[in-house]
């Protein structure tokens, strides 16, 4: 008569003659630095339940060219002892460790579900709700590369980017040495063009930040799995459609086979002017320009928005269940961030409005999280701006915007901070109008044109093409004052073209 088979939650010291039927979710091999080698795995049973398993070196040779990841099988025999891993892959108390009397068969099961991942959310990254030993499954779109370091003589490479969900969490994300290569590789190659999604295996976990693991991580960049093609098909049309960019702080160990640089990149197909030209803008135009954030505008939504889970959607009703553009049907919207802030550059000034991602990047934090702490101490008006906004103020910064005239007002799509990014685009690009500034009056939105927009407009400007952050945590921004309406002169809208941007030309003074 056989024995029947245990449930993996069942798994204690109190026996080795366990009997079980898995599937072998991962494997991996881990070299100690004696040089001795060893196998480790992961296996899920039908219902779902997972423990980590150790092949030690005296039994590689019989296991290591036997054991394939994915397939199902019944495991004989093993000893078990308290989960002690540096690293743990799974919550399971116990592991099991494989005896010289283990074996295996190899068998079709139906009835375990298939391979697949158990991903970190962002949100709880960022607040920190991690285990410390644990091993974590990520996922996430490169929405910018902040640092690349080279192999060279007493440096490993290591390539820092920042990955976002489809929430809008911004996250670091260190990938050292093959991983970071591996990145490299993809991203330096010309016939990969738009967004990168990346699958991290057993990342490890730390303030807020993700890496690799030396041994175990498995790095998957825009493969056709369900996982990675699902999320690219979520991320909104425009997002699908661009390559991540890199901060100006990473050109200086890059080596990139890309026609642009990040500066041209970042003004490429937009008019670069400084902000006391935006008053003549008549039509909706795309705008570089430098300015610094002075106050927020308050209107009568205040900071916030609730919106869709997965997109950037904004909720009809915020207290109903409703079905998005996405696809996705949402119980309960979250809160999204919609900051409207007067900038400045000189005696101009102009109100910008900030969306979700660009905000959650500065801030460091989730909309939702801000506003359930504020709501924990007591605080229950919407209109209320916390003290943590402020951190959105008097900063100086480059911005990529559409100028809405008929609101009076730029959507932000892009952003950087970076000193020198700045100064390049402020000294190479910007083009100072011929009259004085003096000379504009200072473009004040009247309350009409306020209240309008915040009706008008789409929940996010996520929707918008090309709506990637180039920033490190912590940015700047602009500001305007209420006034007399301004008449718009007539000016034409941008032309766009494929060419490569034009610094503006420096006329020597003739003799």
């Amino acid at each position: 008569m056989s024995r029947k088979v245990d449930s993996v939650k069942d798994i204690n010291d109190s026996k080795e003659t366990w009997r079980l039927a898995v599937r072998i979710m991962d494997v991996w091999s881990v070299v100690n630095n004696k040089g001795i080698e060893h196998l480790e795995m992961i296996v899920m049973d039908s219902l779902g339940d997972r423990i980590q398993v150790l092949i030690r070196h005296d039994h590689l040779l019989k296991w290591k060219e036997v054991i394939k990841e994915n397939m199902t099988c019944i495991i004989n025999n093993g000893s078990v002892y308290n989960n002690d891993f540096q690293w743990k892959v799974c919550d399971h108390s116990k592991k099991i460790v494989f005896l010289g009397g283990t074996t295996m068969k190899a068998i079709e099961l139906q009835n375990i579900p298939p391979k697949g991942y158990f991903f970190k959310d962002f949100g709880e990254i960022l607040q920190g709700k991690c285990k410390i030993d644990r091993l974590e499954d990520i996922i996430g779109a490169v929405s910018e590369i902040n640092h690349i370091q080279s192999n060279t003589p007493g440096k490993k490479v290591v390539v820092s980017i920042v990955l976002k969900d489809l929430k809008g969490n911004c996250i670091n994300c260190n990938l050292w040495e093959i991983y970071g290569s591996k990145f490299l590789a993809y991203y330096n190659d010309p016939k990969n063009n738009g967004a990168i999604v990346i699958l991290l295996t057993h990342a490890m976990v730390k303030d807020g930040q993700v890496s690799n693991a030396w041994s175990g991580s498995k790095l998957l960049i825009n493969e056709d799995i369900h996982e990675i093609q699902d999320f690219m098909s979520k991320l909104p049309t425009n997002e699908q459609k661009e390559k991540p960019t890199q901060s100006a702080k990473s050109l200086s160990n890059w080596s990139g086979g890309s026609q642009y640089s990040p500066v041209e990149r970042f003004v490429r197909n937009a008019k670069c002017m400084s902000l006391s030209q935006f008053c003549k803008i008549k039509h909706e135009t795309l705008c570089v320009t430098v300015a610094t954030t002075l106050k927020f505008a308050v209107s009568k939504y205040g900071w916030f928005y609730y919106g869709c889970t997965r997109c950037s959607s904004k909720a009809p009703n915020p207290e109903k269940a409703y079905e998005y553009s996405c696809g996705q049907k949402v119980e309960q919207p979250i809160p999204r961030y919609k900051i409207e802030i007067y900038v400045s550059n000189g005696e101009s000034k102009y109100r910008f409005v900030f969306w979700d991602s660009e905000c959650a990047a500065i801030l460091g934090m989730t909309a939702e999280f801000m506003h359930n702490s504020i709501v924990e101490n007591g605080e229950d008006d919407p209109m209320v701006y916390p003290d943590e906004l402020e951190m959105m103020l008097n900063k100086k910064m480059t911005f990529r915007v559409k100028v809405q005239p008929t609101f009076s007002q730029a959507s932000v799509w892009k952003l950087c901070d970076d000193e020198a990014f700045v100064k390049e685009i402020e000294n190479d690009y910007i083009v100072e109008d011929n009259q004085s500034k003096t000379e504009y009056a200072k473009l004040v939105p009247n309350k009409a044109n306020l209240e309008t927009s915040a009706q008008t407009l789409s929940a996010s400007g996520e929707n918008d093409p090309e709506s990637i952050i180039l920033m490190t945590p912590a940015k700047d921004v602009v500001i305007a004052d209420k006034g007399e309406e301004v008449d718009f002169e007539a000016s034409g809208a941008t032309q766009l073209s494929d060419t490569k941007p034009s610094k503006k030309l420096k006329i020597e003074p003739s003799s």
